[in-house]
């Protein structure tokens, strides 16, 4: 079973005016991992897609989605796919990759359509792209680890970047995630912006009763959204993107827009933000 939600774009005049269930609606996406089916969220920031894939010990495949206006989805798109459970199976172009917890697999424009099988849960992403790049498995030893942070300022984390120039290539679409040392609980801060490029995260690995407070909005406009497990926040161009934990958790973060530079992005000051 397949579902597909749209999000429009809009613009940071509009989100300033958004009242929590208005933000929920444009930048919250939640339930995207049911048994037995694929999930999806379009949206109109780079026509990026974010979604589940479930198949619990069955097999699901994603082939056609109309919003794409192509036979098949990955006809001028790529895809990143990461298993945040049990280990599956993900097949494309004739080939099946076993993806543990963990791993990542990147799939090139025009490897048609993509099943799923196993007890794995996997985290879609989609990104259109204008050439094709090798299909590629990363384990997650052979993920580029960036070391940052510290226990002082409770954001000492590990960086493991995935869909990355020195790791995979791909066409436009990067993608990785962050795992804390005990005790830290802020993401991605200082923050920044990145005009070229949108951004989404997922949540996960939170307990049932723990919580992230996303932060987003133009510096001196923020806003907050509050996320469960296995949630993902979208964020537009014009916005920080940063959080903060009442628990452990881990973040997938993952970008598509201009360039595949990690390091392009416009650092905000803390005095700045409001």
């Amino acid at each position: 079973m397949l579902t597909v939600e749209t999000r429009h774009a809009i613009d940071p005049a509009t989100a300033k005016g958004l009242d929590t269930a208005g933000l929920r609606s444009h930048f919250h996406a939640g339930g995207l991992f049911a048994d037995g089916e694929i999930r999806l969220v379009y949206t109109h920031y780079d026509r990026f897609i974010a979604g589940g894939a479930v198949p619990a010990g069955g097999q699901l495949t994603l082939d056609m989605v109309k919003e794409c206006g192509t036979a098949s989805i990955l006809d001028r798109r790529e895809m990143g796919i990461l298993n945040i459970g049990d280990s599956g199976t993900v097949s494309a172009a004739g080939t099946d990759y076993t993806v543990n917890k963990g791993d990542v697999l990147y799939l090139g424009m025009g490897s048609g359509p993509v099943t799923f099988s196993g007890n794995g849960r996997f985290y879609v992403l989609s990104a259109p792209a204008h050439r094709k790049c090798p299909s590629k498995l990363i384990r997650i030893e052979d993920a580029r680890r960036v070391e940052m942070g510290s226990a002082e300022t409770s954001n000492e984390r590990v960086i493991l970047q995935f869909l990355h120039p020195e790791v995979a290539d791909s066409c436009q679409l990067l993608m990785g995630y962050t795992q804390f040392a005990s005790g830290s609980v802020w993401n991605t801060m200082p923050a920044h912006l990145h005009d070229r490029r949108m951004e989404a995260y997922l949540y996960f690995e939170l307990g049932p009763e723990q919580r992230v407070f996303h932060f987003m909005g133009q510096p001196d406009e923020t806003r907050h959204i509050v996320m469960a497990n296995e949630e993902v926040v979208i964020s537009p161009p014009w916005s920080i993107h940063c959080g903060a934990g009442t628990g452990a958790y881990t973040f997938c973060w993952a970008m598509a827009g201009d360039n595949v530079d990690f390091t392009d992005m416009d650092m905000v000051a803390m005095g700045d933000l409001r």
